[in-house]
């Protein structure tokens, strides 16, 4: 069985030390390995990811994380991704790595993602420039989402994204803005290259769990939707996650 603990939207500021750790001193009883899916900071300034990446310092299990919307606002996204890494948290974004954990051999791939909307109400590559940038940015970034998981050769992949691949999850947040949540794009990839479960964030009105098309288990994770610190889910034989 793999253990993997996952929360999003913690959202550090540069006042938020110790509200994270105390709960992640026993986080290795619970779990393998630890997703982060996005929204790492406030207002997205590399001060803010060092408060957060000395919280994570030394934990015994792999950490993976990927950046949200809030980790761009400042543009230093780069700065952000660079203090993570530095303190051994791996920042995905297209990219995937394969650990082993639960004694098997478990491939991570990730990427933040984009919006876009849902077959029915999604925006199109049609218009203005600034609409078609829209939606090419999405349909890159769940491109490069495919590639990754397809490129994992492991016994089980996870997938971790920031933006929602289905509507299921958003269910509570308001109609008007399932296009700024998530894409139907991002579940035809992950469909298409792979994978046994789906970690985001983002969606902090939204419900906890839904499903692909093509059967993979979504789970959004922000905080305010788990209501804890962080929430570990098992992935076994018998297709259930709950540990």
């Amino acid at each position: 069985m793999i253990r993997i603990a996952a929360a999003g939207d913690v959202h550090f500021g540069e006042d938020s030390a110790g509200t994270l750790q105390p709960y992640l001193d026993d986080v290795a009883d619970c779990a393998d390995l630890l997703v982060l899916a996005g929204d790492l900071t406030r207002c997205g300034s590399a001060e803010e990811a060092a408060v957060l990446a000395k919280e994570l310092d030394g934990l015994p299990l792999p950490v993976f994380a990927v950046l949200g919307n809030h980790d761009y606002h400042d543009d230093q996204h780069r700065e952000i991704t660079h203090v993570l890494e530095q303190h051994g948290i791996r920042v995905l974004e297209g990219t995937g790595e394969v650990v082993t954990a639960g004694g098997k051999r478990v491939g991570v791939a990730g990427i933040k993602g984009f919006g876009g909307g849902f077959a029915g109400a999604c925006g199109t590559e049609f218009g203005e420039p600034e609409m078609k940038a829209f939606i090419r940015h999405t349909k890159d970034r769940a491109a490069r989402l495919e590639a990754a998981l397809a490129g994992l050769e492991a016994d089980a992949k996870v997938c971790v994204l920031h933006y929602s691949p289905v509507e299921e999850t958003l269910r509570g947040e308001r109609l008007e803005i399932y296009p700024f949540l998530g894409s139907y794009l991002l579940a035809e990839a992950i469909d298409r290259g792979g994978a046994d479960i789906v970690f985001h964030g983002h969606a902090h009105a939204g419900a906890e769990k839904g499903v692909t098309p093509g059967g993979v288990r979504v789970r959004n994770v922000a905080q305010p939707v788990i209501g804890t610190a962080f929430k570990a889910y098992c992935l076994g034989d018998d297709g259930h996650d709950d540990c």
